[in-house]
């Protein structure tokens, strides 16, 4: 199981820059609104797209989806693993979480998606 992060923390390292913040629902749902900074990878574009998005194998990610429920985020970590990444946690609360919190999102599709 992957290392859990809170939102407090995930938060702190967004506003450093020390985290590599990873949406795992992706498509329509990450270009309505996701967490500062975050790229867009699901489960079935891990392999073909981790290694120009995420070039550097121990850079610290934390992935995330909609909520506790959402298994997203725990299957693009375990991905992620298996392709060698070592620093991966999960915010569990996932985007629901963080809007309740009244935190700063983001929307649009960053051109690195494309």
């Amino acid at each position: 199981m992957t290392a859990l992060v809170t939102r407090e923390r995930l938060q702190a390292e967004i506003d450093a820059g020390t985290v590599t913040v990873v949406d795992a629902l992706g498509g329509s749902y990450y270009a309505a609104q996701h967490l500062p900074g975050a790229i867009p990878l699901v489960e079935e574009d891990v392999a073909g797209q981790a290694s120009r998005l995420l070039p550097d194998l121990t850079t610290p990610i934390v992935t995330y989806c909609s909520s506790a429920a959402c298994p997203n985020s725990q299957r693009v970590a375990d991905r992620l693993a298996m392709l060698g990444y070592t620093n991966i946690r999960k915010y569990r609360g996932g985007i629901e979480d963080w809007v309740a919190a009244g935190l700063p999102t983001e929307t649009g599709t960053p051109a690195l998606a494309n």
